[in-house]
């Protein structure tokens, strides 16, 4: 097996870590997880969603905490948006990068962002 010559660590913890929380975490807290990740070497950090904060309320301070984290030179900081309205908020947030998502089934696309599968 040939390995490849680089490999690229995501870390998606900020957002997907927090999005199923039963408990709020705070803007604050969130900003000071992220700062510390910055420090660490890695090149990429997903921060939050620009989900409809009625769908994933954990990370309804999307923006305040794109805003809040101190950003490193070589550290893109992404989010994910599953619309034209999140990406709207996202590019206001300043975002290095975004992640469109939708998903294959129906139900799952129902569950995630509340829409069908099937084009109009």
């Amino acid at each position: 097996m040939k390995l490849p010559k680089r490999v690229t660590i995501k870390e998606v913890g900020p957002r997907d870590g927090l999005q199923n929380e039963k408990e709020q975490v705070s803007t604050e807290d969130k900003i000071a997880w992220i700062n510390s990740l910055s420090e660490t070497g890695i090149s990429y950090i997903e921060v939050s969603s620009f989900v409809h904060p009625k769908w994933i309320p954990q990370l309804a301070d999307a923006s305040e905490v794109l805003r809040g984290i101190k950003r490193h030179k070589g550290v893109t900081y992404a989010a994910l948006v599953p619309n034209i309205k999140g990406l709207d908020r996202a590019l206001e947030a300043d975002v290095d990068e975004v992640s469109v998502f939708m998903s294959a089934s129906e139900g799952h696309n129902m569950s995630n962002i509340n829409k069908s599968i099937t084009y109009y």
